[in-house]
């Protein structure tokens, strides 16, 4: 059952999107399997991960919802490469939110919240007291006719690097599939950046489509890369064509190499900022064998946005074509997740990923403090790992989970909830649903190759054989391929 409250909130100054969050896992002892062991990454390389907060000394676990991908999408193309990530390149949320996860929707705008979980596979090396929650959040599907029109800038990077196959030539034909599927009444505008930026085509409706695919044929790669001129132009064009009414946005296509120009990420940050404050929110799509992850990540936190990354034309057509589309009206603004666990039931717990969404527990309420802008059919998906008290009952409360949101036509704050118990977490693995498994799976692939501690608690031989399973409950070709992902890394490791 959710339940729902509804508060007065001041119109918002920024619009936010994001959505997603992974977490898993507690303790264990490091493992020295082969190939099918932990990844080894060379020595020194930074670990990040956070440690299991003892829910008496903080039981309240917060942070803004974010539907980044783009992690698992250029690890994935790095793997299957011949190449592991980097460890701080490697977002475990990003891991588990690439996946469907098929929860009820609710029945107007906001959040159905959905709490189940399990124990541990017998694969895991944990204290047989740690239980697996996840915590699910989803909204309502829109159908293409009922969304509102859209004005969408689309900032192209030119530069020489996007010359290599599987860069340039892939955004074209993505662009040219869009400008086919959107409705008549939707603007495109182009812009195009390479040592300096051009307006390629002002702002236009979809009706006059030969001149927008004659616009993005003309796209040619140039010379270095000026990501910070490409934004600055491609906002006033936004600007320009902005229309009341309509969902405005900026799409920067780039592999995210600034060289020219302000490279560091502040400047940048600073003018998509400003601009994210005017209701012009930000999308990254992320292409290239060599990927500058970091700044297009920033970019897309700062700029009230998210980002992908789509390394081949059927991963950019069913993003331009059959995501995009779908997505680009809102939900809900500036959206926050408080996880409330009851001490007497609970001894730790641990949230993997979200290292950079994470709110101070006042913020959740305080709705100056940016959340995430989420738009309809969206899933945001939390893993923890929860370290139950000593002879926990099985009727005890393990945690209650709030969502807050702004409903985005009146600006008011809405917030549900839901409670989960310990006998909710207390299925075995294998009786678990197979979405919840391939969330375990692709958490905790994401784990092992950022290294430390817990991702020498499992072995990646054994993950993939759980995402094959997954993958046949699900009949789910995403999930299979994940399982050959991990398979390649642990042949590379």
């Amino acid at each position: 059952m959710v339940h729902m409250r509804r508060a007065p909130l001041p119109l918002l100054a920024a619009l936010a999107l994001t959505m997603a969050v992974s977490a898993c896992s507690v303790g264990g002892a490091p493992r020295s399997d082969s190939a099918g062991g932990p990844v080894r990454h060379h020595e020194g390389a930074p670990w990040s991960g956070g440690d299991e907060t003892a829910t008496k000394d903080d039981p309240r676990s917060t942070f803004g919802v974010d539907v980044d991908t783009a992690s698992y999408g250029y690890a994935r193309r790095l793997i299957m490469d011949g190449r592991l990530p980097e460890r701080t390149a490697v977002r475990p949320e990003e891991f588990v939110n690439s996946f469907r996860q098929d929860y009820a929707e609710p029945a107007g705008d906001g959040f159905a919240v959905h709490v189940d979980g399990a124990r541990l596979p017998d694969t895991h090396e944990a204290s047989g007291a740690v239980r697996l929650m996840r915590v699910g959040l989803q909204t309502r599907a829109e159908d293409r006719e009922s969304r509102p029109d859209a004005a969408l800038t689309f900032v192209v990077d030119v530069s020489g690097s996007m010359d290599e196959p599987g860069r340039l030539d892939l955004v074209r034909d993505a662009l040219h599939t869009l400008v086919d599927q959107l409705r008549p009444t939707d603007s495109i505008a182009i812009v195009a950046f390479s040592r300096e930026a051009r307006v390629v085509r002002e702002m236009t409706r979809v009706s006059d489509a030969e001149e927008l695919h004659d616009a993005v044929d003309s796209l040619r790669t140039r010379d270095s890369t000026n990501l910070e001129a490409g934004l600055v132009l491609g906002y006033r064009v936004a600007r320009d064509g902005f229309r009341t009414g309509a969902t405005n946005r900026v799409i920067v296509l780039s592999d995210g190499l600034a060289n020219t120009g302000r490279t560091e990420a502040e400047p940048i940050l600073r003018r998509v900022r400003d601009e994210a404050a005017k209701e012009i929110a930000l999308l990254g799509v992320g292409v290239g064998s060599e990927y500058g992850d970091e700044l297009m990540e920033q970019l897309a936190d700062q700029g009230d946005g998210f980002v992908v990354y789509a390394s081949e034309r059927a991963q950019a057509r069913k993003l331009f074509v059959g995501q995009l589309p779908a997505t680009l009206s809102v939900r809900a603004l500036d959206a926050k997740v408080q996880v409330s666990f009851d001490p007497k039931t609970v001894r730790s717990y641990r949230l993997i990923g979200y290292d950079n969404r994470a709110l101070d527990d006042e913020d959740f309420r305080d709705d100056s403090v940016d959340g995430g802008e989420v738009g309809p059919g969206h899933s945001v998906t939390a893993l923890y790992a929860v370290r139950l008290a000593d002879e926990a009952s099985p009727s005890a409360r393990v945690a209650r989970v709030q969502v807050r949101w702004t409903d985005p036509h009146d600006r008011r704050a809405a917030e549900a909830y839901e409670s989960v118990t310990v006998t909710d977490l207390d299925r075995a693995f294998g009786a678990a649903s197979p979405r919840l498994r391939t969330c375990y799976a692709a958490a905790y692939f994401a784990q092992a190759l950022r290294g430390g501690p817990y991702g020498r608690e499992v072995r990646l031989g054994d993950l993939a054989a759980i995402a094959e399973e997954a993958a046949a409950a699900s009949e789910d070709a995403e999930v299979r391929d994940l399982a050959r992902v991990i398979r390649r890394a642990a042949e590379l490791s």
